[in-house]
């Protein structure tokens, strides 16, 4: 049985490595994908998207070679006139170094940045979650993004 306390623990420090942490690109594991991955012993983790201001992708957790943990997502900017991606993508990054300072990637965050206020809220654990991140500006919802997630048994 895989141990989930040291699963989340592998999660929070690859995401802090890769996306908000500047991590190195990868070649494409599909044609058009952006791809961003970290590995340490046992673990590899990959995050795989399409798109740029709106984008999709998918997260995968492999402990010994067998995929063990898979988030996917959707995020977009729903009124241009707010934000941009470029604005969007600097609150999200300060506000979930913040979060992954705390040792943690699910919900329950809100962090206040001069081009926003990011909200997260979240259901369930590391084994099975869903969420919804947006960011707020002048009392309007300028970007969204839904998530959902957890382990994958064979």
């Amino acid at each position: 049985m895989l141990d989930t306390a040291m699963l989340n623990d592998f999660i929070v420090e690859a995401k802090a490595a890769t996306y908000v942490g500047g991590g190195v690109p990868r070649p494409p594991s599909r044609a058009g994908a952006h791809d961003i991955g970290y590995e340490r012993g046992d673990w590899r983790y990959l995050d795989s998207y399409f798109g740029g201001t709106d984008f999709a992708g998918q997260e995968v957790v492999w402990f010994a070679g067998e995929p063990v943990w898979a988030m996917n997502y959707f995020g977009c900017v729903v009124a241009a006139e707010l934000m941009d991606g470029s604005a969007a993508g600097t609150v999200i990054k300060a506000a979930l170094s913040a979060m992954y300072g705390e040792g943690r990637f699910l919900g329950g965050m809100e962090f206040d940045h001069p081009f926003g206020r990011y909200i997260d809220r979240s259901e369930g654990g590391c084994d099975r979650f869903s969420g919804h991140e947006c960011i707020m500006v002048g009392g309007r919802k300028a970007y969204v993004l839904d998530y959902r997630g957890g382990l994958v048994i064979p």
